[in-house]
């Protein structure tokens, strides 16, 4: 569901910054490869390094880029050690004065959750420019190359700040950006909040104001990732029942979130369990499973704003905090 693009537009950004842009790799479709070029479906991710990457666009080859492998997965096996990781080496190359923006490569499916992780944590003076690819680096028209290519144009743009996705041309913040499509090229877009601004040949027009906040520090993701709270998203749906909550419960889920139907209505079987969850003191944030829209009303919560996959991992850093504080 394309975002519709603003009527009214501001001016374009300045001509880009000569400082260093540090790439990091995490593999995902943008580094996949597939037996047969014209397979958009059949292939394997992270299989290419962002060394090659790199080498597919010729036009890079000149700019002050260094790159660097920090994991290399399919981003629907993310995982809190990854994470940890990913965002230590952001926070380092970010310190750097010779550094003027980092770009990560990063798979389609989880990417919205790995940018609202490093914007909550890291709110970075700097752009922190999540890239993806529908198609991967072997396809007839792969969308990988371009992707990039936009990506180091809004890393090297003065001005720009916060944790961003681009793809397809179109810049997203991190809390407003979702994969909203299964397959085509341009799946990603910002829901009510339109897109940040678009890339047109290597120049950043904007749009709106870009992100800024408080970062929660580094420090928060500073434990022992095999240690860190679990916490599961369950969906309300006709004929929920209560049983997969108290299953989670027992086996000791430290957090949850649902995605309620519509404007946050919740199956009354699951409500009950959820009343029982919350009454033995496990955290029950609310979101919406509607792909678009914000939870309206009374006592809606602090997830009401937030994408379910967002609202975990904004439960997971609020654990996080109160293991902090626990000790």
């Amino acid at each position: 569901m394309p975002s519709t693009l603003p009527s009214t537009l501001t001016t374009t950004a300045p001509i880009a910054s000569p400082g260093t842009v540090v790439i990091l790799g995490t593999g995902g479709t943008i580094a996949g490869t597939s037996a047969t070029a014209g397979d958009n479906v059949g292939y394997t991710a992270a299989q290419r390094t962002v060394a090659d990457l790199l080498a597919a666009v010729p036009a890079l080859a000149a700019l002050p880029i260094e790159a660097e492998q920090v994991a290399q997965l399919d981003s629907k096996d993310m995982d809190n050690a990854t994470w940890q990781r990913l965002a230590q080496r952001v926070a380092q190359h970010l310190a750097r004065a010779d550094v003027v923006g980092i770009v990560i490569t990063h798979g389609t499916d989880t990417l919205e959750e790995t940018a609202w992780l490093l914007q909550r944590v890291l709110a970075p003076a700097k752009p922190v420019v999540l890239v993806a690819a529908m198609r991967p680096a072997t396809a007839l028209a792969a969308d990988g190359p371009q992707n990039l290519l936009d990506a180091v144009a809004v890393a090297r743009t003065p001005g720009a700040r916060g944790v961003v996705a681009v793809l397809a041309g179109r810049v997203h913040a991190a809390a407003a950006v979702r994969k909203g499509h299964t397959y085509r090229t341009d799946a990603f877009d910002s829901g009510d909040a339109g897109p940040l601004g678009v890339v047109e040949e290597g120049v950043l027009r904007r749009f709106s104001d870009w992100p800024v906040g408080t970062p929660l520090g580094l420090d928060r993701l500073a434990a022992d990732t095999s240690g860190w709270p679990w916490v599961e998203i369950v969906t309300s749906h006709a004929g929920a029942r209560g049983d997969g909550v108290r299953a989670l419960v027992a086996a000791g889920v430290q957090g949850l979130v649902v995605a309620a139907t519509g404007n946050g209505t919740l199956h009354q079987a699951l409500a009950a369990a959820l009343d029982e969850a919350a009454a033995a003191g496990i955290p029950v944030w609310r979101s919406t499973r509607c792909a678009a829209g914000v939870l309206v009303g009374h006592d809606v919560g602090p997830a009401a704003a937030m994408s379910p996959w967002q609202a975990r991992v904004e439960l997971l850093l609020h654990l996080l905090q109160a293991c902090r504080s626990a000790v």
